[in-house]
């Protein structure tokens, strides 16, 4: 099927929007897509701020968005807008690194205060970096995403549902790009 690209935005190692990515990367993968997972804060904190556009690690990750067909992107909600260390990677990539591509963007957040972060702060970055298609995305409540005993990611059933409903979307438009893409004959 598609190659995604499983974008954490979380400084934080104990992220829920880590998890909730890896949780949804699980459902993608079940699609038939391949996914790649890429945590923002993996990458060297010098290049990220020092704007090292040539780093080997920010380079990388150019490559993992120009090989991506879709990409997820997750995002805490800091001060109603999504995190500076995501701002810090996509000031990084070319200006036009989503191109051709379908987006899902999803965020977390510990208020419904901040749910329209996703409309009037990450949205139109994503399109001014030529997103073919940005799906309808989702903000879940921190309090909605918890650890079960066994390690594994626990999302309270409406969140569940809701992200079930917008991760589908996005395979189903991501199945359709590539359908449409491939070489005939």
């Amino acid at each position: 099927m598609a190659a995604v690209l499983s974008v954490s935005g979380s400084p934080s190692p104990t992220s829920r929007t880590a998890r909730l990515l890896r949780h949804l990367d699980d459902r993608l993968r079940l699609h038939g897509h391949e996914v790649t997972p890429l945590d923002v804060r993996t990458l060297p904190a010098q290049a990220l701020l020092g704007a090292d556009f040539r780093h080997p690690a920010i380079t990388d990750a150019a490559a993992l968005f120009e090989r991506a067909d879709g990409v997820v992107i997750g995002t805490p909600v800091y001060k109603a807008a999504y995190s500076g260390l995501l701002k810090s990677l996509l000031d990084l990539l070319p200006q036009y690194a989503l191109a051709g591509k379908t987006v899902l963007p999803l965020a977390t957040g510990g208020s419904t205060a901040h749910v329209l972060a996703i409309d009037y702060a990450l949205r139109p970055v994503l399109s001014s970096m030529g997103a073919l298609h940005i799906v309808p995305g989702w903000f879940a409540l921190d309090k909605d995403i918890t650890v079960g005993e066994d390690g594994t990611t626990l999302v309270a059933p409406t969140t569940a549902d809701a992200l079930t409903r917008v991760t589908d979307q996005f395979s189903t438009a991501l199945t359709t790009r590539t359908t449409s893409l491939a070489p005939t004959g």
